[in-house]
Parts: C-alpha cells; sequence; structure tokens
C-alpha cells in the first residue's frame, strides 16, 4: 500500500510502498523481490532512517518464541515492542537490560539503531546483552549471527540503520530485580560545572540523567536537574506497595489533541517552561521510590506527544563529545543559549567506553535535544556540526535528518570497515534509506 510515511519528528515525509508482513518466510520473499527498500519499526526513530521507496514494516513480526525465567535470556520477533516485552518480563522478576526514554519502539528498532539509555556508563548499549539474532539478507538468505558467528554482519546490525537486512529475531540477556519500582534521587544544579561535578560524584549510580536548561544566562547557565535510579528492592517499598512488587504500568493519561500552532513554539514558552521545571523541584535533593514507568518512559504518557512541535514537525539533535571535552560541551551550549535554538526538554547523559564497528556512543559527555524546525535551523545545526566535529565527537544516526555527509565521514572511525561490511552483504545496494543516499553510504 502506498502512503504518506514520516517517523517521529514528522519531518521529512516519504511516499511510499509500504508492506506488512507477518511471517518469516513473508520476510524472505520480500527482501528476495523487492527493490529499494529499508527495514522499519514502530517508526520512533526520529529522522530518516527507516524511510525509503519501498518499506518493510515489522510490527506484525511480534511473537515470542522462548523465555528462560530460571537465566533471563528472552527470545523474540523484531517486531515485538519494549512495552510487550516488559508485560511479559516484569512481573517474572526481569526487566530491560538497556531502554532509552520509550517503551513503544521494536526490538528490531532497539538493534538497528543500538539504543542506549541512562546506564551506559555501567552496562553499555543495548548490542552488549544480545545472544544471537537472525538476518535476513537482500535476496532473501538467512543468517544467524552472534559475536562469535558471522561477526562482522553482527556488528554492522548492530547500530546499522537496517543497512544490512532485515531482523527477523533477537534473543537478548535481561536484568534481574527484584521490585518493579525505582528508587530515586533527585538533585538541583545550579550551573554547568555543578551538574558535571555531580556527575563524577555519582558515577556509580546505575542509572543517571539530567534535564538540562539551555535558556538561561549568567550565573545559572546550564542549571539543570540530576535524576539517578536503582531498581528498589522489596525493603524499600510501602507496606501498599509491597502488596504488588512486580506490578506492570503500561498507562496512557491523554491523547495530544491537535499539532500545536507554531506561535507557541518560541523562546519565551520555552524558557517559562524551563523555570517551571527547575522550580517544581522546591528542595535541592529529593528521595523517592517511583512505579518505573515515570523515571524511565516520562512522555510515553501522553500519545502522539510529537504534535506539539507543530506541522512543520522537529528535529532531535544528539551529539557525543569525548570526556574531556568539558569546555566544548560548554561552547556549544552558549552557542545554543544565544541563538535561541532551545529545546522544552534538553537531556544530558554521560557515557561509558564503546568501540563497536558503527555505535554512536564513545566515553563522554551527549546531550539531545527537540528542537522545531522553523527558518535558520538547519543552518545553525551545521554550524553546531562543525563545532562537535572540532571537539571529537558525533551525531547519533538514529536522530539524524539533516546532517552533511562530509560531517559523518570525518566522525565515524571505523565507517569504512562498515561499508566494506555493507557492500559484501549489501553489494547492490538493494537495501538503502534516505539517510544512507544522503550520508553517501548508498549512493543512488
Amino acid at each position: 500500500m502506498k502512503r504518506n510515511i514520516t517517523n517521529w519528528g514528522n519531518y521529512p515525509v516519504e511516499n511510499a510502498d509500504e508492506y506488512q508482513p507477518a511471517f518469516r518466510d513473508q520476510l524472505q520473499a520480500l527482501a528476495a523481490e523487492k527493490k529499494d527498500w529499508i527495514p522499519r519499526g514502530n517508526g520512533r526513530c526520529y529522522g530518516d532512517a527507516s524511510l525509503a521507496p519501498t518499506v518493510i514494516t515489522t510490527t506484525k513480526l511480534n511473537r515470542f518464541i522462548s523465555f528462560d525465567t530460571l537465566n533471563g535470556i528472552l527470545d523474540c520477533e523484531s517486531g515485538v515492542t519494549l512495552d510487550q516485552v516488559l508485560e511479559v518480563i516484569v512481573p517474572k522478576g526481569w526487566f530491560l537490560p538497556v531502554t532509552p526514554g520509550t517503551k513503544l519502539i521494536t526490538i528490531g528498532g532497539a538493534v538497528g539503531s543500538d539504543v542506549h539509555g541512562k546506564n551506559h556508563h555501567v552496562d553499555g548499549s543495548f548490542s552488549n546483552h544480545i545472544v544471537d539474532m537472525d538476518v535476513i539478507l537482500p535476496g532473501g538468505e538467512l543468517i544467524v549471527c552472534s559475536p562469535d558467528a558471522h561477526a562482522d554482519l553482527f556488528w554492522a546490525t548492530c547500530g546499522g540503520m537496517g543497512l544490512t537486512g532485515l531482523i527477523s529475531r533477537v534473543k537478548f540477556h535481561l536484568k534481574k530485580i527484584e521490585t518493579s519500582y525505582i528508587r530515586q534521587k533527585q538533585i538541583k544544579a545550579a550551573n554547568l560545572d555543578e551538574i558535571i561535578r555531580l556527575f563524577e560524584e555519582y558515577k556509580d549510580y546505575t542509572y543517571s540523567v539530567a534535564w538540562i536548561d539551555c535558556l538561561k544566562k549568567g550565573k545559572g547557565f546550564g542549571r539543570s536537574i540530576l535524576m539517578l535510579g536503582e531498581h528498589a528492592q522489596l525493603s524499600d517499598l510501602t507496606p501498599a506497595q509491597q502488596q504488588q512488587p512486580l506490578k506492570v504500568v503500561n498507562k496512557t493519561l491523554f491523547r495530544f489533541p491537535m499539532y500545536l500552532p507554531s506561535i507557541f513554539l518560541n523562546k519565551l514558552s520555552i524558557g517559562i517552561f524551563n523555570f517551571l521545571f527547575y522550580r517544581k523541584n522546591t528542595r535541592k535533593e529529593i528521595n523517592n521510590v517511583v512505579p518505573y514507568e515515570p523515571f524511565f518512559y516520562p512522555l510515553d504518557v501522553i500519545d502522539e506527544w510529537n504534535k506539539m512541535y507543530g506541522r512543520k514537525g522537529f528535529v532531535q539533535y544528539q551529539f557525543v563529545l569525548p570526556l574531556n571535552q568539558k569546555e566544548g560541551l560548554a561552547n556549544i551550549l552558549h552557542r545554543i543559549t544565544e541563538r535561541g535554538f532551545a529545546s522544552f526538554l534538553a537531556v544530558l547523559k554521560v557515557f561509558g567506553k564503546q568501540d563497536t564497528m558503527i555505535g554512536f556512543p564513545m566515553e563522554g559527555f551527549t546531550l539531545a535535544l527537540d528542537i522545531p524546525i522553523r527558518n535558520g535551523l538547519f543552518e545553525f545545526l551545521d554550524e553546531m556540526d562543525k563545532l562537535v566535529l572540532e571537539y571529537g565527537g558525533r551525531i547519533y544516526l538514529s536522530k539524524d535528518a539533516r546532517m552533511k555527509a562530509h560531517t559523518f565521514q570525518q566522525s565515524y572511525p571505523r565507517l569504512q570497515e562498515f561499508k566494506q561490511t555493507i557492500q559484501k552483504y549489501n553489494g547492490q545496494q538493494v537495501v538503502h534509506s534516505l539517510l544512507s543516499d544522503r550520508l553517501q553510504l548508498t549512493p543512488q
């Protein structure tokens, strides 16, 4: 069926033929028959990585194959979403090893983007927890790959944005939990220097993330709220919570009713939001126990929240800088503050070490910004790209919708190895996307 398809940022839009197979043999037939295609999960990546003339959507490939409840190993099809996984594993005392800020992505999408979470500095990215997976190549051949078998295909698929073929099945390790609650600590930081110091002071926490005010100037430049978390033990819960210690939380409060007019998306409205968000914590430090939902997935309670950025859509600009480039982080934040291209929810995290073939994380600080599309934005982001390169950083492909090829080519050190692996398994470039064409990975 041909239709207009866009991802979570509502930019860009591609008029594509979409296929939604429900069985593996159908996937293999499509992979053998079709040209100019790309896999797509639930459309929660932000840019154009899963857009092409033909899109093969995997959400109907959503069956569980096996669950080893003793050792915490789950085997499922690639179209299963994280919220569906949580409904199965949490009551048995297990949790996702790594999760991004939404539970509405597919397992295949988690692999293709090699997602990271608030615990990268401790547990790495999703690829670190995969046992093995099935990849259907262009032409229809199925290969079982892992870190030890067909390792080049495995590592090119983890973070490879679908360019090696279709993931049909993934087996991965889970994290043992005693309850479904999080023991949370929130600390207000007065400025950028303090939030960087706090990240270092609390680096032994499993989960850490900070909201940061990208508009505040002067002494309060970079003021933030650090949010730390550990999986709560039974003794941490109230008597009422202990009645259902492994309760699954899966709720939507309301659906965002319409695309917000652009008049509401300005420096003033973001400034007011930032002021209220920072002031909502009336104490320097707050300690409490909360369900996993508000800690990991605060925005999932609002269905279609992407409409708040208007019909033109938005881009999420996420970059990482090496740990020794704190001055670079401050400089980039100053540019954002000066130019007013700020975000309602700017998120700062710390990554641990990683050196996968095409992985985004490196040891350092990563900042993600949701920015409404308006005049001058792309030119400003081109300027930001130059700074990111200057400080030795790179940009996340899963969030990208506009990066230039030369920026990409200068920032991923194992790019040539990735391109050679794509050539090996996708030599005719049957699989490609708007993103891969733009970045000259698969020039058409």
